[in-house]
């Protein structure tokens, strides 16, 4: 009995977790819908605003890195850009490069996680080394796909041709109808009261950040943490698992930046090398487009299109660097040389974090906003 009493209380908690997942999601659903409808009735001087400023497509992945690196949530971006490109006011072309930098952006949070071990020189090397291996394959991946998009329109084009098997015009409102029942009807009425678009489009953004937020955390306690601790000894011994564990476990928490993190501590305590660790960190970075995916599947075609980019961009940059072991070990190879360097000069890891994820991307909007 006082067994049964003890496990009662571990019950109700698994419960209330799974009540808080339905309702993050839910949440997450309604302010989509919240954002596209406000963007939507957001008037053309606003819109023409938005449009001039993602004109310029290395502005734009700019933006997106910027954004993302200062929330700290690629999902919120990427998911509010689905929700923009829904509303009219973006293109597909123009929306593309934004969700390229928000994947540069969302690489900070691992490679800041690192800085808690600055203490000791040699985990400290180990453990930037894995946070930095995240942002050079993101990085890499950006310098070979972003040119291939930029002149040929090579991930717009294939995700249009694929969006159009969902969705045969732009009116299509998606196989849930759920959405169009319940979750509109109340969105209609509040976008009514407030009757100022703007301030709901930044209620929006904020209950979009804070859906994702409480949704990671609810799924990483109850699907994932316990999980991770019991099987991280053979999630990293083979790269074909390892690459599929990062996938899964990140489609759980709808969070890259939460999954990599954990990985950092097990490469600083030597507890699996960066070498094996990678595939996770690949994998991880195609489980985070699930986010996307959920936000446009009951939106417009451009909205299917853009969520079946990020799709195959994550997707291409693992076929790029997952199967050959030469390629592979590049970004390891840069990422080693990165934190062997940082630590033998500590201003050197700093630097790179400001440069990289703040200042270039600040300078290049600002002086290329003409």
């Amino acid at each position: 009995m006082e067994l049964l009493e003890e496990q009662k209380p571990s019950g109700n908690k698994h419960l209330l977790r799974y009540a808080q997942v339905f309702l993050a999601l839910l949440l997450f659903i309604f302010a989509i819908d919240l954002l596209t409808v406000a963007m939507g009735r957001i008037n053309s001087g606003v819109a023409l605003e938005i449009l001039q400023a993602t004109k310029n497509p290395f502005i734009s992945l700019f933006i997106g890195l910027l954004v993302t690196a200062l929330i700290q949530s690629s999902s919120t971006v990427t998911a509010s850009v689905v929700a923009i490109v829904a509303s009219g006011n973006l293109t597909l072309q123009q929306a593309v490069p934004i969700v390229l930098g928000a994947n540069i952006g969302t690489t900070l949070t691992s490679t800041l996680v690192s800085f808690s071990y600055i203490m000791d020189k040699k985990a400290f090397r180990r453990a930037l080394s894995a946070g930095i291996s995240h942002d050079i394959f993101n990085i890499l991946s950006v310098v070979i796909l972003f040119p291939m998009e930029i002149y040929f329109g090579f991930l717009s084009g294939i995700a249009g041709k694929i969006a159009g098997l969902f969705a045969s015009d732009n009116s299509f409102e998606g196989p849930i109808i759920y959405n169009r029942m319940f979750t509109r009807t109340l969105t209609d009425w509040i976008v009514d009261q407030i009757n100022i678009p703007f301030v709901t489009m930044l209620l929006s953004v904020f209950l979009v950040f804070f859906a994702i937020k409480v949704l990671s955390t609810a799924m990483y306690r109850s699907f994932v943490k316990d999980s991770f601790e019991d099987i991280n000894k053979v999630i990293f011994q083979k790269t074909g698992l390892s690459f599929f564990y990062g996938i899964f476990f990140t489609a759980a928490v709808q969070s890259s930046t939460v999954t990599t993190s954990l990985v950092v501590p097990l490469v600083a305590n030597k507890k699996v090398t960066l070498t094996k660790a990678f595939p996770f960190i690949i994998g991880a970075n195609i489980g985070t487009t699930i986010t996307a995916v959920i936000a446009s599947i009951y939106k417009t075609e451009a909205a299917i299109a853009l969520a079946i980019v990020h799709i195959l961009f994550n997707s291409l940059g693992a076929l790029i660097f997952l199967p050959f072991p030469e390629v592979r070990r590049i970004p390891v190879w840069i990422a080693n040389y990165m934190g062997k360097t940082s630590v033998q000069n500590r201003i050197v890891g700093f630097a790179y974090i400001l440069l990289t994820f703040f200042i270039i991307p600040f300078l290049l909007i600002y002086f290329s906003r003409d």
